[in-house]
């Protein structure tokens, strides 16, 4: 499952839903509006999505990290609107029968979103400015 949401993310109620006896591994990650950017004190940011697009996208990707790391499951929620310092914008959950299997796929599913799910964000700094950032760039 791959969703856009304006609601803030509960990471307890999205990791019981990959409940499954079959697997033997369960890895998470949460991505949080941080202070900083490249120099720059961050206030907040928000997020603008494609909806249709990026959740085709999102589930494309999905499907790619179940066939390719064989997990048992896999979700990922974007968070879109405006956020706080804090805010969870992003969380990833998957479960393998191995961990090798499932930390490999939650890199690989955060690694992609970032680069082809059309999500923008846009960052205000504490100087009253802000900018569009391009999601699109991997960091690695």
């Amino acid at each position: 499952m791959f969703k856009l949401s304006h609601e803030p993310l509960d990471p307890t109620a999205l990791k019981a839903a990959l409940a499954n006896p079959q697997a033997g591994a369960c890895v998470t990650f949460e991505g949080w509006v941080r202070n900083h950017n490249e120099g720059q004190a961050v206030r907040a940011l928000e997020y603008e999505a494609h909806g249709s697009l990026a959740e085709k996208e999102g589930a494309k990707i999905l499907e790619e990290a179940r066939q390719r790391f064989s997990l048992v499951a896999a979700s990922c929620v974007h968070r879109v609107g405006t956020l706080a310092l804090g805010d969870m914008a992003i969380w990833i959950g998957v479960t393998a029968e191995h961990r090798d299997a499932a930390f490999a796929a939650c890199r690989y599913l955060i690694d992609e979103a970032k680069a082809r799910v059309p999500i923008w964000k846009k960052e205000h700094y504490a100087g009253g400015s802000s900018a569009w950032i391009n999601c699109a760039r991997r960091e690695v």
